[in-house]
């Protein structure tokens, strides 16, 4: 018997995540998977893993609540839930594989650091990791450069 396959999508404050939302709603129909939003609240190490987060704890379900609304708008249901950890990217990669995920589909906004494009920690974390197959939803770049009037430089890699 087939079992039902699986996107996970970690939901972050970045507005690129609810865009992942959306794509991962898109290929769950599809696909004719269900979605899974997950919000890691890291935990400083000066703490017990399990202290209580009463405030990013709030903050993590308003933004699951929004995904689960992202997702709703798209024609689809998620099912979202808080993880506590030390490092997202390790929470993200042992999430993916407990729950036997097909496809992880995280979003990331567009920073450059010192002239470089970079993905950070987390993404780079999760790329390099993770089993299963990684989608990543960009922001676009376009309103980054009429902002900051950056339309020269291209990326190399």
């Amino acid at each position: 018997m087939a079992s039902q396959h699986t996107i996970l999508v970690p939901v972050t404050h970045n507005p690129a995540s609810i865009e992942a939302v959306t794509v991962a709603c898109q290929l769950a129909k599809q696909r004719k998977s269900k979605v899974l939003a997950v919000h890691v609240i890291e935990v400083l190490r000066s703490l017990p893993l399990n202290a209580e987060m009463e405030v990013e704890a709030r903050r993590g379900e308003q933004l699951l609540r929004k995904a689960e609304d992202a997702a709703a708008h798209a024609g689809q249901h998620i099912s979202g839930q808080l993880v506590q950890a030390r490092e997202a990217g390790q929470a993200i990669v042992d999430e993916a594989r407990d729950q036997n995920v097909d496809v992880l589909v995280m979003g990331i906004g567009y920073k450059r650091l010192i002239g470089a494009f970079q993905v950070g920690r987390t993404v780079d974390f999760v790329l390099k990791n993770a089993s299963c197959q990684v989608w990543v939803v960009r922001q676009a770049v376009s309103a980054i450069n009429h902002t900051h009037g950056e339309g020269h430089g291209h990326g190399h890699g």
